[in-house]
């Protein structure tokens, strides 16, 4: 049977509409991290900024509540990246990402020496009852598994913990406008919960439900783990088969959303390390190469990336001088007057969002 072909703008509308980001969604905000399968979370506020360019009336205290009830997690799993998910989902997937952190552990880097020759059974033990008896810092923890282990640096110690065990920032980390350096628990102490057993059939589907229709090696670089083709494989009878214009496979669940290719895409403000950016091997449905080259640099840092017809095509950052604040836009092209005028009234709004508390605001674009 012959695939169907997706343009590449037909491609980009069935991915945005996957990550809301066609129309703002009225869901909770706990259905959207549900259903976007996890947010990007390595820095404090990034998921606040990704609910609010996705929700409908979605307020800052909406995703804080949920992570002082517990209801959601900071944690590491996909690519041994913090991510923010709900507690299900934390149980359910960290066990089939944890062979690839703990596979990190033999990898070269500056923490193998430090862990080499540890009875890693032993040191997880240790770890854990330690973390057990209180929240540790990343600092509290390293010291303290440094004075059973005496002669290893503290933070390679806390190094292996974290990919050894299911930790959990526990709060203040992560409620909007607090701050301070991230204190740990194990996910089955603060969820009062174990983990469950691996479930890879589940992870990939919930992939496609958020960022389809992909390739294998799109979902591979997402979740971080290799030989996901096999599980593709065993899913094939319950997916429905595409092909892209460079004749690449994809997959996709049989009735997600895939949008007249014609739909309009409104501006968007991404936050920084939004998922829409770092989830795919091949990225050209939602960022040109030529534009890639000048987003993702060496120094592996996602500013706010600026959405205009579907394509991300800039980056954003605020700027506080006394009691005003400024949003600087930066495109990566020229800019038509219609998505100008667009971005400045999204603009206007995301400032409003960010910083309720400046007496101004402005929005200026500039080139870099």
């Amino acid at each position: 049977m012959t695939s169907s072909v997706l343009s590449s703008r037909a491609l980009n509308r069935a991915t945005l509409a996957r990550q809301l980001l066609l129309r703002r969604s009225p869901m909770s905000a706990l259905d959207a991290i549900r259903h976007l399968a996890g947010l990007q979370a390595q820095a404090p506020f990034p998921p606040y900024y990704a609910l609010w360019a996705r929700l409908s009336g979605f307020s800052p205290g909406d995703l804080s509540k949920l992570i002082l009830d517990r209801s959601v997690v900071r944690t590491a799993l996909m690519r041994g990246t913090v991510h923010l998910v709900t507690a299900d989902d934390c149980l359910a997937w960290r066990p089939a990402v944890q062979p690839v952190l703990a596979q990190s552990l033999r990898a070269a880097n500056q923490h193998t020496p430090e862990i080499a020759g540890l009875d890693l059974d032993d040191f997880a033990k240790t770890a854990r009852k330690l973390l057990a008896e209180r929240t540790h810092t990343s600092a509290e923890l390293g010291k303290a598994l440094a004075e059973r282990w005496p002669g290893r640096a503290p933070s390679s110690l806390m190094f292996a913990a974290r990919n050894l065990l299911p930790l959990v920032q526990v709060p203040p980390r992560g409620v909007w406008g607090k701050a301070g350096q991230p204190a740990y628990a194990t996910a089955e102490d603060w969820l009062g919960r174990e983990q469950g057993e691996p479930d890879f059939d589940g992870l990939v589907l919930r992939y496609l439900g958020a960022f389809g229709p992909a390739s294998v090696a799109d979902v591979q670089v997402w979740a971080g783990i290799t030989r996901l083709g096999e599980v593709v494989d065993r899913l094939r009878p319950r997916l429905r088969v595409f092909r892209d214009e460079q004749g690449r496979e994809l997959v996709d669940l049989p009735d997600a959303p895939r949008p007249d290719p014609d739909t309009p895409a409104p501006p968007r403000f991404l936050g920084a390390y939004d998922q829409l950016v770092l989830s795919y091997a091949d990225r050209t449905r939602v960022l040109s190469d030529e534009h890639r080259k000048r987003l993702i640099t060496k120094n592996a840092v996602i500013p706010g990336t600026v959405l205009a017809g579907g394509m991300i095509k800039g980056t954003w950052k605020t700027v506080k001088d006394g009691t005003r604040a400024t949003l600087v836009v930066t495109p990566f092209e020229r800019l038509s007057k219609r998505d100008t005028t667009a971005l400045s009234s999204a603009g206007a709004r995301l400032l409003k969002f960010a910083e309720p508390a400046a007496e101004d605001h402005d929005i200026r674009f500039e080139t870099d």
